[in-house]
């Protein structure tokens, strides 16, 4: 009897250390929204306080003026604001190529759904910079061959949108969308390749910019459109952009 209830005891125990599989039946969430309700609490406040103050300070610096507003709207197939960027950009980025590669970039092109506010006649600032590139783009230096020029001026053209190119281009649009096209002052060759400036984005082929992928050579610079923007203006007293002949409408 005593080894029968031993037995049936040792059983009990074997079947408690027996490994469960456990799994997931439900899952419940809780939205908390964070509003003026939420008490404020002091002790984080003042850990916080000195680090808003400074990136209120920084974000408010004055870095040029700009004597005039300046938008993407003033122009047909281009505008003030484009081309300061796309020349701004391609400035600054030429000095890391030119030192890294001892090339040179041809010229820049960007998106004009990229540029997100304009520049009001008067002080400008780091917000400036932040609410016309809110994004994290960085550029990039495509080596891209001639018919890929080729594909990049066709959808220009088809686009009908002012999207910022630099002025080492210059371009003629005829009524039947055919095109005269000189980069550099020198007349566009097919069978030579070009370096591009872009964003990371476009070259992944945001905003079915497809002729930005594959390129020949991809050098990346590491370096922020914002950023660019920021160390331009702070170099300059004040702001100076206009509408020029690099693209010509026939």
């Amino acid at each position: 009897m005593k080894k029968s209830l031993l037995i049936i005891c040792l059983f009990f125990v074997f079947l408690g250390c027996e490994k469960k599989t456990l799994s997931l039946v439900k899952i419940t969430a809780k939205t908390i929204e964070i509003d003026s309700s939420i008490n404020k609490s002091l002790k984080y406040s003042q850990i916080i306080k000195p680090y808003k103050n400074k990136m209120i300070k920084e974000i408010n610096t004055i870095i040029s003026y700009a004597p005039k507003d300046i938008n993407r709207y003033d122009g047909e197939m281009q505008s003030s604001l484009g081309n300061l960027l796309a020349d701004l950009c391609l400035r600054r980025a030429n000095l890391i190529f030119n030192k890294k590669t001892n090339n040179n970039i041809d010229f820049s092109m960007f998106n004009y759904g990229g540029i997100r506010a304009g520049i009001s006649k008067g002080e400008v600032t780091n917000k400036n910079s932040f609410e016309l590139m809110p994004f994290e783009n960085s550029l990039v230096i495509l080596e891209m061959s001639g018919e890929k020029i080729k594909q990049l001026i066709s959808y220009f053209i088809k686009n009908k949108k002012a999207h910022p190119l630099s002025k080492s281009i210059k371009l003629i649009i005829n009524k039947d969308d055919s095109y005269e096209l000189r980069v550099n002052d020198q007349e566009f060759n097919s069978e030579r390749n070009y370096f591009v400036l872009t964003s990371d984005y476009l070259q992944s082929g945001g905003d079915k910019m497809n002729f930005f992928k594959n390129p020949i050579s991809l050098f990346k610079t590491d370096y922020k459109m914002r950023h660019a923007i920021q160390d331009e203006f702070k170099s300059l007293d004040t702001l100076k952009a206009q509408i020029d002949n690099r693209i010509k409408l026939n």
